[in-house]
């Protein structure tokens, strides 16, 4: 039996959305834990609530009922300015757009999450070469996005979600910007996070991608239709033995 302790704790997780006359239930009563040192996908088609519950953990969003806890506090019902704080200090987002400053160095993008930690400048320049050396781009911190590859573009936003030390890496279709060969390296780069410890749930629609991961949970119509390990996880084509 695992002696982790639970990172995430979702319990009755529902989300109502207000359309018009018409009540949309997005997220119908969702229940699940993530220990330290998992590394989840979360798939499901198209309105399945997938979008909806990577919102809510990724605590820019809440619940319209039901409990989560991220690291033993509820984060539930924190207002704006808690939840935003919580995001800084908890979660480290991946996005499939990258959502780097096109004017800035890689250093400056990398660094930009301690900025509002209030880490002071030496310290902050410090740790953010440290995450782009982790993540192969220690030879690039002063080129511009527009001067990197989309796979470089990505690993700086990794270095960025890494900058932090959070509790959690989500990413939310990290390849969907990506060549094939350049979106196994990223999968390569996250395989790599998890062996280091770090605790990884990649929303995806992608089985491809999912298959990476140790254990998939899937959404249909704002429930979890299924919640299984991945028996053979994939690393850049070849089989992992676990």
């Amino acid at each position: 039996m695992s002696t982790k302790k639970a990172v995430i704790q979702i319990t009755d997780l529902t989300k109502v959305y207000q359309m018009g006359q018409t009540e949309v239930h997005a997220l119908a009563g969702v229940s699940f834990d993530v220990k330290e040192n998992e590394y989840i996908a979360i798939m499901g088609p198209s309105g399945s609530g997938k979008s909806t519950l990577m919102n809510m953990i990724g605590c820019l969003d809440t619940p319209s009922t039901g409990d989560y806890f991220l690291n033993g506090n509820n984060v539930s019902h924190m207002d704006d300015a808690e939840l935003a704080e919580v995001r800084n200090r908890e979660i480290g987002f991946v996005f499939q757009t990258f959502n780097l400053l096109p004017r800035t160095s890689c250093l400056a993008n990398a660094e930009l999450p301690l900025i509002y930690s209030g880490m002071k400048s030496s310290e902050r320049k410090e740790r953010a070469r440290e995450v782009l050396t982790r993540v192969g781009l220690g030879d690039r911190v002063d080129h511009k996005p527009n001067e990197l590859s989309g796979g470089q573009r990505q690993r700086v936003a990794i270095a960025r979600a890494l900058v932090n030390h959070p509790s959690i890496i989500l990413a939310d279709e990290p390849t969907g910007n990506l060549d094939t060969k350049t979106g196994e390296e990223i999968m390569m780069l996250f395989e790599e996070l998890y062996r280091q410890g770090n605790t990884i749930i990649v929303v995806t629609h992608e089985q491809e991608i999912a298959d990476h991961a140790r254990r998939i949970v899937r959404l249909r119509d704002g429930l979890i239709e299924s919640d299984l390990p991945v028996e053979n996880p994939v690393l850049a084509g070849e089989e992992v033995v676990v």
